[in-house]
């Protein structure tokens, strides 16, 4: 792809847009973001706070461990973490840096100061609204969309900055914005190309960085004792062949995040557990197959974007699992890094999405390690397949002649057709 065709700049600013650093979960880490920039707004602590969210982000705060706060869960404890030690500043790393005073401070705010929480009268799946009060001031923030998107900042009434909602990957209708063409833009014929031709020092520092925190996690998530350590009991029940450690690495970098690690992950498609399900099995098959270093790159531009296509169908917040999107795009990356060519990458991903595409999200919680188990899993069968002569076909199921067609059917399937499936997961969780 030459430097002057418009997808090639549309391409860098996705990728510079997307794989960003984030600390813990990205929902509780957004509401907890949310929350620190209405406490600058407001200029003091609250006496009481009022959490409005969508049902996705319920869903997906519930039942993992908000990083730096001793072990606590829940929305509640994410608006603690931002009020009393945010840096707004540092979005989606808002809370890297916690005292250990200043979680002793957490637990007596959630101790004295009242935090209701409530659903939001909203159709959008992202979408958090964080009220605080002192006396008679008050401070609001609202945020939809995408999980650092600020639509709203108002101080006792008062608007002081307000922009209409972004056009986000997987929120075609709404009004539009800048940065929605980019993504427009994307198909696996040119994504192929750019990765086979993008100038490596425009991505190099971008995913430098993403092998270097998407791989310290997961030897951490290995090292230690993190949820139900999927990734350890994979390595330990299946042995250590590159299938096997493709799967166990991602798996126990997602086993740490879940369960409250505080290192960072580069995220994809605002997932740091899709950011490694994208990244950690293309890494290593890298070093099983002494890949060099510029033909690693090549593999994670396929991967990374290749993810991000798909979600832009789907959405942000589905039920259906964002696993298996990254899972069918890091099945890509390795077919790239084994030699395969266009025509094999696109049956590898039409292959794996065959196969997994039926796994619901309900929430983020530790069987998110063994729900990319098994999609990494299943792009390393697409591969093998088509490697083998075998293939699944256009009419088999909701699958379509060609891959852009298949892609937007499994997008209508998880935008629009799993719809009251995602209701009656949030109704099903809100019982439990």
């Amino acid at each position: 792809m030459d430097k002057k065709d418009k997808r090639y700049d549309a391409y860098l600013r996705i990728l510079n847009k997307e794989l960003i650093p984030a600390m813990g979960c990205t929902e509780p880490i957004a509401i907890a973001y949310c929350a620190a920039v209405a406490r600058d707004t407001l200029g003091t602590w609250p006496d009481r706070v009022e959490i409005y969210v969508s049902g996705n982000i319920i869903k997906n705060v519930k039942s993992v461990i908000v990083p730096n706060t001793g072990n606590k869960k829940g929305l509640e404890a994410a608006a603690a973490a931002g009020i009393v030690a945010g840096n707004a500043a540092r979005k989606l790393e808002v809370i890297a840096q916690v005292s250990v005073e200043q979680i002793e401070q957490m637990t007596r705010f959630l101790d004295d100061i009242p935090i209701r929480v409530m659903f939001a009268d909203t159709e959008c799946p992202l979408d958090i609204e964080v009220i605080l009060y002192h006396g008679q001031d008050s401070a609001r923030v609202h945020i939809m969309q995408e999980h650092t998107n600020i639509v709203l900042i108002e101080k006792n009434g008062e608007v002081l900055i307000k922009a209409e909602p972004q056009n986000a990957p997987g929120t075609k209708g709404l009004p539009e914005a800048s940065g929605q063409d980019d993504y427009g833009l994307l198909c696996m014929e040119g994504i192929f190309d750019f990765a086979q031709t993008v100038a490596i020092g425009d991505v190099r520092q971008l995913l430098d960085q993403q092998i270097e925190y998407n791989t310290a996690i997961a030897r951490e998530g290995l090292a230690r004792d993190y949820g139900a350590n999927i990734g350890s009991v994979l390595l330990k029940a299946y042995g250590s062949d590159i299938r096997t450690r493709a799967k166990a690495t991602a798996a126990a970098g997602s086993d740490a995040r879940m369960d409250g690690c505080e290192l960072p992950v580069v995220i994809n498609s605002g997932s740091g557990n899709q950011g490694m399900t994208v990244s950690l099995p293309v890494i290593e098959y890298a070093k099983e197959t002494g890949a060099g270093q510029e033909t690693l790159y090549r593999a994670l531009v396929l991967s990374n974007l290749a993810a991000i296509h798909q979600k832009f169908y789907i959405g942000r917040l589905s039920a259906y699992c964002g696993a298996v999107s990254a899972g069918a795009a890091a099945g890509a990356g390795i077919t790239y890094l084994l030699g395969g060519g266009y025509s094999h990458i696109c049956h590898t991903i039409v292959n794996a999405l065959a196969i997994t595409s039926g796994i619901v999200c309900d929430g983020a919680k530790p069987s998110c390690a063994a729900k990319i188990a098994a999609s990494v899993d299943a792009g390393i069968l697409g591969y093998e397949m088509y490697r083998n002569g075998q293939q699944f076909y256009g009419g088999d199921g909701v699958l379509a002649k060609g891959i852009e067609n298949t892609l937007r059917n499994i997008g209508r399937l998880g935008k629009d057709g799993m719809k009251d499936t995602d209701k009656e997961i949030i109704r099903i969780m809100s019982d439990c």
